[in-house]
């Protein structure tokens, strides 16, 4: 995991700036020992969030371990908890990202596919708001069959856009990142859904256009990576606005530097910001391209004003109120997803209002299914526990498999995987599911 340690705005010559930044390096250094050593875990210092308290008592209930012996979900959640109070308690680098170079090199790397998409998208828009082509059709049900087909398309392009999540490929090259991107590579991908509810929740979101009234019909996405991935989410949301799938889109980003990739929401300012200048972005030499002597290609004025045409898009729905973004602490405190309805009531009764809350990426799916170690058969209804059948929540969970847990199988599906070459086979590990080659589209009706 490399670190951004370049200087906040203040000049690095400043000795309070320098002094608090060696402070924080040997704050890491610190951690990473302890980590490395199986030192006991201490109780995270109190910089003045609520969740603090919630860490500590979690931790203090655990018998104050030792970091091995320690659930791995509690774990991961702690080390990054922990790495932001060096931050959060100093004063110079209070609101520093130390990933925030590496989301915005990934999404520079990503630029095949963001060309690609930017100018499908904008003809798919024309269309869509012109009534013209074939996503018209002629009929209800050919413009019916024409939206299924483009949600799912939309839906498919963010599912896999976390082939770059950036905490578990940091030494992908830039040639690497091209192969897991693009329209190809989503084809030869499709056949690996192996659980595939997107129908389901197509016909969620047509049934309540077709009932529509003065109700809002709002479709709620709880974001995972920055970057490319953060696109692409932007890009669904731009095609359920257009397509009139939704009138609303909440996005939910993290609160803090989490997992090195996920989304804060100062990273959307940094998209658009990309986004509003394309050629200055792309055709600026990079502190890696500068070290390796590499000129980046020119952007075409074809690219560079479909890319601005995103950027004018997205930029009219947030200022329209159609694009929200509503960050909670609740997203990066340290357990399941299954304490929601009481560790976060208002949040809880907030996704209740939505018709469909898109849960992106793998932790968010561990959280969901509280991290367990569920029989691969078991109903994902029955794993997402209270937020399950009479939550009042409609989820949909997008997400590409990187850990063990996994649910909604069909019986026979994991001894499959498992008996493949590298799928772990008689070991007791189930590593097809720690690659993102296979994915898994869940749904569940908390409404019915």
């Amino acid at each position: 995991m490399e670190l951004d340690t370049k200087t906040p705005t203040s000049s690095a010559s400043d000795p309070e700036t320098r002094d608090e930044g060696k402070r924080i390096v040997e704050g890491l250094a610190k951690l990473k020992y302890e980590l490395q050593h199986n030192r006991q875990m201490t109780p995270l210092p109190d910089d003045g969030q609520p969740d603090i308290a919630s860490y500590n008592k979690e931790l203090e209930q655990l018998g104050s371990p030792n970091w091995f012996d320690v659930p791995w979900l509690y774990s991961e959640c702690y080390l990054y908890r922990r790495m932001n109070t060096l931050f959060s308690l100093s004063r110079k680098w209070k609101n520093y990202d130390v990933f925030a170079r590496q989301k915005m090199t990934t999404f520079k790397s990503s630029r095949p596919a963001v060309t690609e998409l930017a100018g499908r998208y904008k003809d798919l828009v024309t269309q869509l708001e012109s009534g013209d082509g074939a996503a018209a059709g002629s009929t209800d049900e050919e413009r019916e069959a024409a939206d299924r087909v483009l949600f799912t398309e939309m839906c498919e392009i963010c599912l896999w856009g976390n082939a770059t999540d950036l905490s578990l490929l940091t030494s992908l090259t830039y040639e690497d990142i091209q192969k897991l991107q693009g329209s190809k590579a989503r084809k030869e991908a499709e056949k690996n859904i192996i659980s595939n509810d997107f129908p389901t929740a197509f016909e969620v979101l047509k049934s309540a256009q077709k009932q529509s009234n003065s109700k809002e019909r709002r479709v709620d996405i709880i974001l995972d990576n920055a970057g490319f991935e953060l696109f692409v989410d932007l890009i669904l949301a731009g095609f359920l606005l257009s397509a009139n799938l939704a009138d609303t889109i909440v996005l939910h980003p993290k609160s803090i530097p989490w997992f090195v990739s996920d989304v804060l929401p100062k990273d959307f300012g940094g998209l658009l910001n990309a986004l509003a200048d394309p050629k200055r972005f792309y055709e600026t030499q990079s502190e890696d391209e500068k070290h390796k002597d590499v000129t980046p290609e020119p952007l075409s004025d074809h690219e560079a004003e479909e890319l601005s045409f995103l950027f004018e898009r997205w930029s009219e729905y947030h200022a329209e109120g159609k694009l929200v973004i509503r960050p909670n602490l609740f997203w990066t405190e340290g357990g399941s997803y299954w304490r929601l309805p009481k560790t976060a009531p208002d949040l809880y009764e907030d996704l209740k209002e939505s018709e469909l809350v898109i849960f992106k990426g793998d932790l968010n799916y561990r959280k969901l299914t509280g991290d367990a170690m569920w029989d691969p058969t078991t109903p994902f209804a029955d794993a997402i526990g209270p937020l399950g059948p009479k939550s009042g929540i409609r989820i949909l969970a997008l997400r590409t498999c990187k850990a063990d847990v996994v649910v909604g199988l069909s019986p026979g599906e994991d001894e499959r995987l498992r008996a493949m070459e590298g799928g772990g086979g008689d070991s007791g590990a189930r590593k097809w599911a720690w690659s993102g080659k296979w994915a898994v589209v869940q749904f569940c009706d908390g409404k019915a």
